[in-house]
């Protein structure tokens, strides 16, 4: 049904309502107009004034890094006027605009030293719309303007907090007296309690500097505790007690040395503990008369002036002898390896551990990746035709494939996982026995079950020699093994003239007992002519820097086994007068290889050390990996130029 009267008035009514909207909108759209405008502008002046009068300092940089604002306070505290418009690198110069350039990171902050406070700069990027413009209808931002919001806070007060906590920290340490006993048996009864007083009294007085609480374990040990903040002090003297030590004289003609282990940053009591002996361990591996410091991770070593402490106790050796039996007897099979490219001294150790294997029934195998020229006379001895195993001798591969929970992985004249011949079998097994003559490092093998480290012995098989004298009472060795291991000794002794000690001759007289023979030794160890001349040209063609270090190189065209004609060499320049230490480079299976070898006067494991290797006081090394015989030379060079300028060496 339609009706056109009620039609009509509903279209009137619409109609009024438009017209009255209308009216209403016309006559209120400039009032609201006027209020949007007015907020709008108020509010813009109260967050001008809010960032204005911020009391953390503000400022606004371009991408550059040049300031385009910065409030009130930002500079009161950078004392620049507002208007100042010059780079923020002009301030603090720490900061560079390379630096501001190459961050790529959304939020990035520096720490600056600015009017003696110490101030975090932190930086965070801004990306302001810029140029929009409107295409079919669609918003478009064709640009985007870079800017970067800087704030200042001041951290001198924290970093004050952070220091004074750092230095109240607690520092352990731990006083070995090392050749204790071999002292007071040659001093006169009546005063070996005036020395043992003399000793106690230096050890006192000198950690008393360091506010320290020094208390007396034993007889020769002792255990200090002082702040964190005395421990600079203490290593800028160099620990200076180990060289006023040896001074003491009560009735003793032997010199007292001792050994310090630290432990410094630890995270707890027992962290500084655990680090303190890590620490002392390490000083009485490397020979003793130093100190140790283990700050975390980082380890320092102080001292090292003078030769190993030689002791002539053999309970040791006893103690070591009677742990490997039992170790032995309690597992199937053994694996013994040395060092890549082995020597004489490795392989004769090595046939030393392969005769107590024997000893035990137990089955016996020999890591030997490379044969070189000087040592296929002596492996040529144990062939099957000489009533020896076919697989005495086996590779890293063969190794690793027979490798169980059942055997025994023992390491000769080595200490450190990377440098023997299978690094693989010591991550695949617990079961590790470690015998080396070499100082310990940082880099040595971790937890191994038994670990026989003694620097002041001549070679690997001296050490193996007086283990198998207190293995059984029934050890046998043929003449071929004697000879090896006697070989050995020769070659690390530099016949009988490097770090030979009186145990040195004891553990020759045992192997000449079991039938070593001198003219059957010194036929083996004979070379041919290349090897000969080969040394002789290395000789030649050295140079002496600074009046007393030898360096040459030693080309391996032509020859096995050049890293042993280097070693040869480096012992040969010492013959010319006023070489106090020489070091031959050899580049070798893409490594430089270098061979260090002094007489009494460098330390040359010191330097060896600075460049990632170790070795002795007299005889170390170094394996360097993508670099040139040049640029290995400058690096010896400037080790030895940071060193005599630190005080270090002495010409």
């Amino acid at each position: 049904m339609y009706d056109q009267k009620l039609a009509c008035i509903a279209t009137a009514a619409t109609g009024i309502f438009w017209l009255i909207v209308l009216v209403v909108s016309a006559v209120t759209r400039r009032s609201l107009e006027r209020e949007m405008i007015r907020f709008a502008t108020q509010y813009a002046t109260m967050q001008k004034e809010l960032l204005d009068y911020f009391q953390l300092p503000y400022a606004i940089l371009n991408e550059n890094g040049g300031i385009i604002w910065m409030n009130y306070r930002f500079s009161e505290v950078i004392n620049r006027d507002r208007n100042y418009r010059k780079s923020i690198t002009s301030i603090f110069p720490d900061i560079t605009k390379e630096n501001i350039i190459k961050q790529h990171d959304e939020n990035f902050s520096y720490q600056v030293n600015y009017n003696d406070r110490i101030l975090r700069v932190a930086m965070t990027r801004l990306g302001i719309r810029s140029n929009t413009q409107i295409t079919n209808g669609q918003i478009e931002e064709t640009g985007v303007a870079p800017l970067i919001s800087c704030m200042l806070f001041d951290e001198t007060e924290l970093a004050d907090y952070k220091r004074q906590n750092m230095e109240q920290r607690l520092v352990t340490g731990l006083v070995y007296i090392d050749n204790y006993e071999d002292t007071l048996d040659a001093v006169e009864a009546v005063k070996r309690s005036l020395l043992t007083a003399v000793i106690d009294r230096k050890v006192t007085n000198y950690f008393e500097r360091a506010d320290a609480i020094v208390r007396k374990l034993d007889k020769d040990r002792y255990f200090v505790v002082f702040q964190n903040r005395f421990l600079k002090k203490l290593e800028e003297d160099k620990f200076s007690l180990l060289e006023d030590i040896k001074s003491t004289k009560a009735g003793n003609d032997k010199e007292i040395t001792l050994s310090i282990g630290i432990g410094a940053e630890g995270e707890s009591y027992l962290d500084l503990a655990e680090y303190a002996r890590t620490a002392i361990g390490l000083a009485l591996g490397r020979g003793g008369s130093q100190a140790v410091v283990k700050a975390g991770r980082d380890i320092s070593y102080y001292g090292i002036r003078g030769k190993e402490v030689e002791k002539s106790s053999r309970v040791k050796a006893r103690v070591k002898a009677e742990a490997l039996r039992e170790m032995m007897a309690t597992r199937e099979s053994v694996i013994c390896m040395g060092h890549q490219i082995s020597d004489v001294d490795a392989l004769g150790a090595a046939i030393g551990v392969y005769c107590a294997a024997r000893e035990m029934g137990k089955t016996c195998q020999i890591v030997l990746n490379t044969v070189t020229t000087s040592l296929r006379p002596f492996v040529e001895l144990f062939s099957a035709d000489n009533g020896y195993p076919d697989d005495l001798f086996i590779d890293s591969y063969e190794a690793n494939d027979i490798l169980t929970n059942d055997t025994l992985v023992v390491v000769v004249d080595t200490n450190r996982p990377g440098y023997t011949e299978s690094p693989e079998l010591l991550e695949r097994t617990k079961n590790i026995v470690v015998f080396d003559h070499h100082r310990q490092g940082r880099d040595q093998i971790k937890n191994p079950l038994l670990s026989y480290v003694e620097p002041y012995a001549s070679s690997a098989c001296e050490m193996i020699a007086e283990v198998l004298q207190y293995f059984s009472e029934k050890i046998h060795l043929n003449p071929n093994e004697a000879d090896c291991i006697y070989a050995g000794i020769l070659i690390d002794t530099n016949n009988y003239m490097t770090k030979t000690g009186v145990r040195t001759f004891e553990a020759a007289a045992y192997l000449r007992r079991c039938g070593a023979e001198v003219t059957r030794v010194r036929k083996l160890l004979r070379e041919n002519m290349d090897t000969y001349k080969a040394r002789a040209e290395v000789v030649r063609n050295a140079e002496v820097y600074r009046k007393a270090f030898a360096i040459s190189k030693c080309p391996p065209e032509g020859l096995e086994s050049p890293t042993i004609v280097g070693a040869q060499a480096a012992n040969e320049l010492l013959n010319i007068v006023g070489i106090k230490a020489s070091f031959v480079l050899t580049r070798f299976n893409n490594k430089v290889y270098i061979s260090a070898r002094s007489i009494d006067e460098i330390d040359v494991q010191r330097i060896m050390e600075h460049l990632g290797g170790g070795g002795h006081l007299n005889v170390a090394g170094a394996q360097l990996e993508g670099m040139t015989l040049g640029t290995v030379r400058e690096r010896i060079q400037h080790t030895l130029d940071e060193m005599i300028e630190k005080g270090e060496i002495t010409i």
